[in-house]
């Protein structure tokens, strides 16, 4: 594969769109949970930076875990095949938990990590996107609690995002045409 050169990406969402609307979210899970515990699990690597900065606005108790998984590889569709690489490790079993993804496309990783951890007995399970790809969903019934925003099926990079481990950096959400 040939080496992708750097180059800045058109914006997409603005890095004050983003912080917005991740206020918002905060504020939505806020209410819904008031002072109980939370167990926050984020999806490595795409979903750290909207991982941190939404749990810098909750209110409650928060417990931070990390999931990594992996579907794209170097790739800019999904391969369909789930690799996990990495699992939590506290017990989830009587928690509240919130499930953090940078992106839904096909919502084939989201609804494994579902699957994953619905048997791990959590008193709830919900789920926190930051974007959302209808246009390329392919699970079916799977629910999403709190989308950040719904985009085109586009390429983007950005705020977490990667190509090839690259435009992770970037405050804004850019697309790469």
């Amino acid at each position: 594969m040939s080496e992708v050169k750097y180059y800045e990406p058109k914006v997409y969402l603005s890095e004050v769109e983003i912080k917005a609307r991740v206020l918002e979210l905060a504020d939505e899970i806020n209410e819904l949970y008031g002072e109980e515990e939370l167990t926050v699990i984020c999806t490595l690597k795409g979903s750290i930076i909207f991982f941190t900065d939404l749990i810098r606005h909750l209110k409650m108790p928060v417990l931070c875990e990390f999931l990594g998984t992996s579907s794209y590889g170097n790739q800019t569709a999904s391969t369909g095949e789930i690799k996990m690489t990495m699992d939590v490790t506290e017990p989830l079993i009587g928690r509240h938990v919130l499930i953090v993804e940078d992106i839904v496309d096909t919502g084939l990783t989201l609804k494994y990590l579902l699957e994953h951890l619905k048997v791990r007995n959590p008193l709830s399970i919900r789920t926190a996107a930051l974007l959302f790809k209808p246009e390329a969903l392919k699970a079916k019934d799977l629910e999403i609690n709190y989308v950040g925003f719904e985009i085109p099926n586009k390429f983007v990079v950005g705020y977490g995002l990667d190509y090839a481990q690259k435009f992770r950096a970037l405050p804004y959400i850019g697309v790469i045409e």
